[in-house]
């Protein structure tokens, strides 16, 4: 007598052809539940595959009952894998390369299917359509997405790895000399937001960091503060998130800190007391006239307003992280220490991408270099 499944188990028949088939009702891609067919040569074999099929239909797993063209997969990779995993900030980019690359160029072909060479053609689209960067992000996008296919066993190899991204050159970046740095921080000391460039400048801080900072983070007295949130605004919302490495840091604060937090204290209460009962208590150190967080952006286009008062070089706000290091690392503080201030996760993030020795530094070296040699000449 055949072996009976419970409901919603599936079931396991004998063909005519003398195999067997197990059939269970899956989750799609797209949401939807379709049947799913396995076979065997024994019923045993069948109903392990069977089993299969059901646990990974109580985890919500989809298993498509045709290959699942990219267009269906995507969207529910996003769905299912991204949104519940990653910051809102890598939600909303890895969206966007899945709306307006993805799905448009590679949408039709089938996850099964899809090709190195589909995948070169894509690339070579993005790059002229837009630039090599966004190729090489949309292509670390579609690598992501079809490693999720693989460990789900919807596809056997993930083709996006056999194709090497587009090199993209890196931006050389140029930060503030030390006489630069000084002429924008005395142009700037009476504007509103000068402590937050302080904190920019002296500390290497992010500009959601910078924002997201609440005065029960700073102790003026003992001269630190703690790095625990960045604030953001991702798809019209403004909302506090925990730090790009999602770890808290504690930070000591040079006396310049000190002190431009002090003033910058005095100006927020005198701000408090005038906008009466239109103040809304938030906690945050860099406020709106009635208490709320100002906006990151805002204050990038402050530091932008005053540069140019300064005529100072013009660089991104983003780029003060970099003199900040250039200009630990010409005080011997050593790259470890470097690496903590600025809050990177990996010590080779800090060497190679933040540190830009100074020509000062460069020729204090060389020049040890050349008393050495003559000595032993």
């Amino acid at each position: 007598m055949a072996k009976r499944n419970p409901n919603g188990a599936g079931t396991v028949t004998r063909r005519k052809d003398g195999r067997y088939q197990a059939a269970v009702y899956v989750p799609q891609p797209d949401g939807t539940w379709a049947r799913k067919f396995a076979y065997g040569a024994t019923w045993d074999e069948c109903d392990t595959k069977r089993k299969e099929l059901v646990e990974r239909a109580k985890q919500g797993i989809a298993t498509p009952t045709r290959s699942a063209k990219l267009s269906e997969w995507l969207p529910y990779w996003l769905e299912h894998f991204i949104t519940p995993q990653r910051k809102r900030t890598t939600q909303a980019k890895y969206e966007t390369h899945v709306r307006l690359y993805l799905v448009p160029l590679l949408g039709s072909k089938g996850l099964e299917s899809l090709s190195p060479r589909d995948v070169r053609t894509f690339l070579a689209k993005v790059t002229k359509q837009s630039s090599a960067a966004t190729a090489k992000e949309a292509h670390r996008v579609l690598r992501t997405a079809l490693s999720a296919a693989c460990r789900d066993e919807l596809i056997v190899r993930n083709v996006a790895m056999l194709v090497p991204p587009p090199r993209v050159r890196s931006r050389e970046v140029k930060p503030w000399t030390l006489d630069q740095t000084l002429t924008f921080l005395s142009a700037s000391r009476t504007d509103p937001l000068y402590a937050a460039f302080v904190l920019a400048i002296a500390l290497g801080m992010r500009r959601g960091e910078i924002v997201g900072l609440r005065w029960s983070e700073v102790d003026l007295d003992h001269r630190v503060l703690v790095v625990r949130e960045q604030v953001q605004r991702v798809r019209g919302e403004l909302y506090a998130d925990t730090t790009k490495s999602g770890k808290r840091r504690p930070v000591p604060l040079p006396r310049i800190c000190v002190a431009a937090l002090r003033w910058h204290r005095m100006r927020q209460d005198e701000a408090r007391r005038a906008a009466g009962e239109k103040w809304e208590e938030t906690g945050y150190i860099f406020t709106t006239r009635t208490g709320r967080p100002i906006e990151p952006t805002n204050l990038y286009r402050s530091f932008v307003r005053v540069s140019k008062a300064a005529e100072v070089p013009a660089i991104r706000l983003h780029d003060t992280r970099h003199g900040c290091a250039t200009l630990l690392v010409a005080c011997g503080v050593p790259p470890r220490v470097v690496m903590e201030i600025l809050g990177h996760s990996q010590i080779g993030l800090t060497m190679n991408v933040y540190t830009h020795v100074t020509q000062d530094t460069q020729r204090e070296a060389l020049g040890n270099m050349d008393r050495l040699l003559k000595r032993r000449h």
